[in-house]
């Protein structure tokens, strides 16, 4: 950089003795990181460089200059340093650790002495060159160092100074160095915090005592979760959340239920006492008290409360369902959060009001470092498809994973640290200061508020116990218990400090102590006593209550026409793409005689008449606005100015909101978040689009734990529709496969729909269905093999008449051109999906039309199972004898697995079920495009042959 420099003193000549000093200063911390001091001050030095160290001007206008103590300044700067690292690196010499069972850390760089300064060298220069804005008492360099010292290493610990944004990091210094030291309870909420305290501790001690042997994974050594979460709760109530959305594992879950959700003593101890297995001792999360056939065990389950912080405020709290895969609720959590926040009422984008509603995720230690879900659910904190202004995180930190130590469960300093990478700044407070674990509270809340981002509370503590209460954890960390044992609760700690302050006395505390053991004691007695035990088991059998039944889905030719024409309206001054605006003009006759409607078309006609129904809809996914295949394009983009518009947005006819997001490279993430905002906002139709089907491989867990089973577990209700790329074109095992058999295997019960559909208007049907039954005892998932060559197949492609008023979907479908001649049929051909098509294609370029003894039925819904159709089918054909699956996936793969039963059941006496398609393979696809043809065409010309082998040989 070039400097003027005959000029290059001009700034400097206001600057002598301390403030020359002082820039000397703010010079070092700019060399350090530019970002450390404020824009004028660094704007100033990138033009005139360093300020000078020698000499400076005796009075303002004056020529004559003086020297100075180069000594002095080299001091002052070196205690600039120190201060900075006292803030940068407090924390590893704070006292957060209650057990002191932490790795030690090198804290030689908050020592003056490393910088060759000495206290009496601290004690000569003033205070505001050492610390500045420092506090009014602060009398010299030497004292400014002990203050800040006592604010940064003390029982709360700050770690800010990777936040690069400068105000938000002067708003966070500002809060460890001023608010914090003047914090201070009242008496009355002293006395408040440590009934919490008591109830957390005495509650988790009744439990030990009364119900010996049973697991409930206690939050002992962590008590001072429960107040923390508590004044969390009212601190984002009194910012104005109407709801907060809590989310954790099941460590602490019990307390967290009874203390902060309000659920009744009686009702958990009623959960404990009739459990009908309350004597065994199974694998955490095996068995335990139910509540539906399936039911989930009670330290999974999930609760709400309405809490009225005023006569005109009422906050409503919803603790998630979580199974044993931890953190697995977090992106679910943040999904609830969202919908709370959203108004879907009006055409447009959702309007969002991020103040409406607070999140709260309760973390696991060795949990948030170890599992890929916790930082792909921060990743999309920030994001505009998914942000909800700021997600407040609380490691419950007892030290400790089941029963690995940290130093075998992570490769950091703190747990903590994955924070980091998203700036989020983070609190380090010891479990056994309280009153530091609520100022931490408060400092979150603020932060969260001013500038609507994540805050992460690391709350360390220990595990008093085992991993469960049946686990003796001595075997493996027998020094640690042998601190524990030792060690008093915090309770007793935060008594006897309070005695010694004089804040209360000691019949004071006896007296809280007491009157929460005889809540305790009476809501046991009275659970004992109750006649009339709560139901365990549901009384409706779920798949009754979720009957699809016939739903007519088509819609008028006239308003499909009038909505057609909107589509295809955009402001003037947009300039589309040229060549997709010819694309999309090819639609404006595809309602025409003689006309089709492609995938695509359907897709986009299902989306605008659900919105002109008044109902929202949301799809997500890596690249849901153009689509992998580029086939959905409803977000155009100005090819002149790269500005958007989305036609669905401007639609007259809309009555509701629709949001259409491209996702981050995640599937674990955005899966949950779509999962939960749909169970939030059951009334919005979900969507989440896979670029190809198998990615959702790395969503197996939400699938599993949520997705399939959570209206069994939870009664928990999701119309969430996945849609997963599928079909067999020779593009290898990684892009051919969703994996049908896995979503067929854990189909049960009416969990969902799973279908792999032929036709466009199909499409349509079922979408409109899926957004109907949305809100109805009917909701369910719908698992859709989507296509990928399909979505321009002209064999897809549908007349408008089969979108029409009185159409619906259809569960199968017969190939049309076969089957004129019932008696004549020998074989019956049962398929779905891509298969459909090829078999439709090779049918219609077959030189040999004989094809009376041949029938095709498409199964367009795999499950349920529709039985009473290919029934009815069957029973037109007496002399069917041959039922034939046939198949572009590995026989091991696929639905063969599920439709041969099925098939079989169906089949009258005589008749054989077989098979035709690939053998048994490990791998979904060959890699090869040659061999996959050959395999493909060999398929279909088995199928077409009257007295083929129907299978390939397996080699066995």
């Amino acid at each position: 950089m070039s400097v003027d420099n005959g000029n290059s003193q001009r700034p400097w000549e206001a600057f002598y003795g301390p403030n020359l000093g002082y820039a000397q200063e703010q010079y070092e911390r700019y060399v350090l990181d530019p970002a450390s001091v404020d824009e004028a001050t660094r704007t100033m030095f990138e033009r005139w460089g360093q300020p000078p160290a020698a000499e400076t001007t005796v009075a303002s206008g004056s020529t004559a200059t003086a020297p100075i103590d180069a000594n002095l300044l080299k001091k002052a700067v070196a205690a600039g340093k120190l201060v900075w690292n006292i803030r940068t690196y407090g924390h590893l010499a704070a006292d957060i650790d209650p057990l002191h069972i932490g790795p030690a850390a090198d804290t030689g760089m908050m020592e003056a002495s490393k910088y060759g300064i000495t206290e009496a060298d601290l004690a000569v220069i003033p205070a505001e060159l050492v610390w500045f804005n420092a506090p009014a008492g602060t009398g010299n360099g030497a004292d400014a160092i002990r203050k800040l010292k006592k604010a940064y290493t003390g029982t709360i610990a700050y770690e800010f100074s990777h936040v690069h944004v400068e105000a938000e990091r002067d708003w966070l210094n500002d809060q460890a160095e001023q608010f914090a030291p003047a914090f201070k309870l009242s008496r009355e909420e002293r006395k408040e915090l440590f009934t919490g305290l008591v109830e957390a501790e005495s509650f988790e001690d009744f439990l030990h005592r009364t119900f010996v042997g049973q697991k409930r994974f206690s939050v002992e050594g962590n008590e001072s979760a429960v107040p923390l979460v508590n004044e969390l709760v009212k601190q984002l109530a009194d910012n104005g959340a109407k709801n907060i959305l809590l989310g954790m594992a099941h460590r602490g879950r019990l307390n967290v239920l009874a203390h902060v959700l309000g659920k009744p003593y009686k009702k958990i101890f009623s959960e404990f006492h009739h459990s009908p297995n309350r004597n065994l001792v199974p694998s955490e999360g095996s068995m335990g008290i139910n509540y539906g056939w399936s039911g989930d065990v009670k330290y999974h389950l999930g609760a709400n409360r309405s809490l009225k912080r005023s006569e005109s405020v009422e906050t409503r709290i919803t603790l998630a369902n979580n199974p044993s895969h931890l953190e697995y609720v977090n992106p679910v959590v943040h999904g609830f959060t969202r919908a709370a926040q959203e108004d879907r009422t009006q055409p447009g984008y959702p309007v969002q009001d991020v103040k409406s509603a607070g999140t709260i995720v309760m973390h696991g230690d060795a949990a948030f470092p170890g599992e890929g879900i916790v930082t792909e659910t921060l990743n999309i904190g920030q994001l505009k498809g998914y942000t909800n202004g700021g997600s407040i995180h609380v490691i419950v930190n007892n030290k400790i994973g089941f029963t690995t130590e940290s130093v075998d469960s992570r490769s950091t300093h703190y747990s903590s640290d994955p924070a980091k990478g998203y700036e989020i700044p983070i609190i380090h407070v010891n479990a056994d200061d309280p009153e530091a674990c609520l100022l931490a509270a408060r400092i979150a809340t603020e932060y969260r508020s001013k500038f609507q981002k994540d805050f992460l509370i690391d709350l360390i503590g220990y595990r008093r116990y085992g991993h469960n209460e049946t686990d003796d954890p001595e075997t493996t960390q027998p020094t640690i218990y042998a601190k524990v044992k030792a060690h008093a609760s915090v309770s007793k700690l935060y008594a006897e400090r309070l005695i010694q302050e004089g804040a209360f006395t000691a019949e004071e505390i006896e007296q809280v102590r007491v009157e929460v053991m005889n809540k305790l004691k009476d809501a046991y007695e009275e659970m004992k006593n109750s006649a009339v035990q709560e139901q365990v088991h549901q009384a409706t059998d779920v798949r009754a209550a979720r009957q699809i039944g016939s739903i007519p889905t088509g819609v008028s030719l006239e308003k499909l026409r009038q909505i057609n024409m909107q589509l295809l309206q955009w402001p003037a001054q947009f300039n589309v793409y040229p060549k997709l605006q010819r694309i999309l003009e090819r639609r404006s006759g595809a309602l025409n005689e003689g006309e089709k409607v492609d995938w695509s078309h359907a897709e986009t006609l299902a989306f605008a008449t659900i919105l002109a129904e008044g109902k929202p809809i949301r799809i997500t996914g890596q690249d849901a606005e153009r689509a992998t295949f580029a086939h959905r394009n409803l977000v155009l983009h100005d090819s002149n100015t790269g500005e958007t518009f989305c036609p669905l947005h401007k639609m007259p006819q809309a009555k509701a909101s629709f949001a259409i997001h491209n996702s981050p490279l995640s599937e674990s993430a955005v899966l949950g978040f779509e999962y939960g905002y749909n169970v939030y906002s059951p009334e919005t139709f979900a969507i989440w689009e896979a670029q190809f089907g198998d990615f959702a491989n790395t969503a197996q867990v939400l699938i599993d734990q949520f997705i399939s089973a959570g209206r069994s577990k939870w009664s928990q209700k999701s119309s969430l529709t996945m849609l997963l790329p599928h079909g067999f074109e020779g593009q290898g095992p990684e892009h051919s496969s969703a994996r049908l058999e896995r979503f067929l295997q854990m189909s049960g019960e009416e969990n969902w729909t799973v279908a792999y559909l032929s036709s466009a208007s199909q499409y349509f049907h079922l979408l409109r269905r899926q957004a109907a039954i949305s809100e109805t005892e009917a909701a369910r998932p719908l698992v859709l093999m989507s296509p990928k060559s399909l979505i321009r197949n002209p064999r897809v492609a549908s007349p408008a008449a089969e979108f029409a008023e009185g159409t619906e979907f259809h569960p199968i479908l017969e190939q049309p051109g076969l089957g004129s001649k019932p008696e004549r049929v020998e074989r019956i051909v049962f398929c779905t999906g891509k298969m459909a098509i090829d078999l439709a294609d090779a049918l219609e370029k077959d030189e040999n039309k004989d094809k009376d003894w041949l029938h095709i039925v498409r199964v367009e819904q795999l499950y349920p199972f529709p039985q009473k159709e290919i029934e009815a089918v069957i029973a037109r054909f007496p002399n069917a004898k041959q039922f034939i699956w046939v198949q572009e996936e590995p026989q091991n793969m696929g639905a063969w697995s599920y439709i041969e039963p099925r098939l079989r059941a169906v089949s009258p006496e005589g008749a054989t079920v077989s098979y035709i398609g690939r053998p048994e393979r490990s791998s979904p696809a060959t890699g090869f495009q040659d061999v996959h043809a050959f395999e493909q065409q060999q398929i279909i010309t088995m199928t077409f042959n009257q007295k083929p082998t129907l299978t390939y040989s397996t080699g066995r």
